[in-house]
């Protein structure tokens, strides 16, 4: 499998690529370490020059949030994250699957998260300017299509239960990144010795 081709696909036609996944044999880890985790690196050097070099400029505010452990913060957290919630939603996903007449397979499970959370991680590119980072977000809400689309290839979900275990799932997901995220929040803040005011790169009046 070619990363860049395989990305190419799942975001121009995802209901065919999804036919060709289901042929595949992959595992847990070997999609975390070919596929999420490099898309995930992607998304973090993009967040430390995002954050830390370029910064946010506030000017309603007059200030202007940047410096290296700013930079750090959004990086680490982007990455830690995404590997943790990657891992913690298959298991989920995994388990949810007999409950919506679905095969439950951890293997089948790592698929649908890492190729259906695609669109979301190549969204996280655009930290790279945060001026236009709520565009990469927008960009993120594919995937919820993306892994509508995937249900059934490789998790044999019947027609009438993949609306609500994509429902189920997406808000799996998405809570499993919100907790892990403020737990991140907090223990960077202190490892790095991060405030509010330590983001502050200087007052522009």
């Amino acid at each position: 499998m070619n990363i860049f081709e395989r990305v190419k696909n799942i975001l121009v036609n995802p209901k065919k690529e999804w036919e060709v996944i289901a042929t595949e044999s992959s595992t847990v880890s070997s999609l975390l370490t070919g596929y999420v985790l490099p898309l995930t690196v992607i998304g973090t050097v993009a967040a430390f020059i995002g954050y830390g070099l370029i910064g946010v400029d506030l000017g309603f505010l007059g200030i202007k949030m940047s410096g290296t452990k700013w930079g750090l913060y959004y990086a680490l957290n982007k990455l830690i994250v995404g590997i943790i919630a990657y891992y913690v939603s298959v298991y989920v996903v995994d388990m949810l699957a007999p409950s919506f007449a679905s095969e439950k397979d951890l293997n089948r499970s790592a698929q649908l998260v890492a190729y259906g959370t695609t669109p979301a991680m190549i969204g996280a590119f655009l930290s790279v300017l945060p001026s236009i980072a709520i565009i990469g977000s927008l960009i993120g809400l594919y995937s919820i299509y993306v892994w509508y689309l995937g249900l059934t290839p490789v998790k044999k979900t019947p027609d009438d239960k993949k609306v609500v275990y994509m429902i189920v799932s997406i808000v799996v997901y998405i809570v499993v990144m919100i907790i892990i995220g403020a737990v991140m929040n907090i223990v960077l803040q202190k490892v790095l010795g991060l405030d509010l005011m330590s983001g502050f790169g200087g007052l522009k009046l």
